[in-house]
């Protein structure tokens, strides 16, 4: 029942979702063509505001949990489970003041309005998944940026969205060249759960009535281990909290 209900709920919710992507498209272009970094952030933000509320429209609630743990000032890696792009846009805006830049792949970066844009021109970096050493640049370049700028990298080792909320293996290889070029940084594990819940039928139609959490975890000095113990850690902790 709850799936026949959700394909009228699911076209109006796709029909705000777009709306919002192609206005914040030219927005984006303005702010950082005449007014920088900080002008298109501030655009981010508020498409990523819109794009949260307009999920409330499939009954989808939110909660962030012990976001007052995060230091402040400091690089940041934060390292989580990843079930849908929904686990994005609300890390944008509940995380707004840490300025996450995500690794994603890149053929994201082009044909989406507003988001393509957005990773090309706001910190965020693009790797070929085919090409590993290709990546290697590219993740060390954003370890030297939020390393020298205090902001935040958010990376899901898994590679690639759980389809059933069930974990999957963790790659050590972005998360190991963030930690050597950010040696100053904070690792945060945070636990995504319910996510996936929203795309369970695929994109159309949409799950109902979800809530989300996001429970962040201890930061975890990078200086204070090896790389093994800090992903052993890591890992551990951010796969306990996920709820099946």
């Amino acid at each position: 029942m709850q799936k026949l209900f959700s394909y009228p709920i699911s076209i109006i919710y796709y029909l705000f979702f777009g709306l919002i992507l192609v206005i914040f498209h030219p927005i984006q272009w303005f702010c950082f063509t005449f007014f920088g970094y900080q002008a298109h952030k501030k655009s981010v933000d508020y498409m990523n505001f819109l794009l949260v509320r307009c999920t409330n429209i499939l009954g989808t609630s939110y909660k962030f949990e012990n976001i007052k743990n995060i230091p402040e000032n400091v690089p940041l890696i934060f390292v989580s489970n990843h079930q849908s792009l929904y686990d994005i846009i609300a890390m944008i805006w509940y995380l707004r003041r840490f300025h996450c830049k995500f690794v994603s792949k890149k053929e994201l970066g082009k044909g989406i309005p507003s988001v393509s844009y957005n990773l090309r021109h706001g910190g965020s970096v693009l790797i070929d998944r085919k090409d590993p050493k290709q990546a290697i640049p590219i993740i060390k370049g954003l370890s030297e940026y939020i390393e020298k700028y205090k902001r935040s990298a958010v990376i899901f080792p898994e590679g690639t969205r759980s389809k059933t909320g069930k974990a999957k293996e963790f790659s050590q290889s972005g998360l190991k060249i963030l930690c050597k070029y950010a040696p100053s940084a904070y690792v945060v594990p945070i636990t995504i759960n319910n996510s996936w819940k929203i795309v369970k039928y695929g994109f159309f139609p949409l799950g109902l009535g979800n809530h989300l959490t996001f429970v962040i975890h201890k930061p975890l000095a990078v200086k204070d281990y090896s790389f093994e113990e800090l992903m052993e850690k890591t890992e551990k902790t951010v796969v306990q909290g996920i709820k099946i």
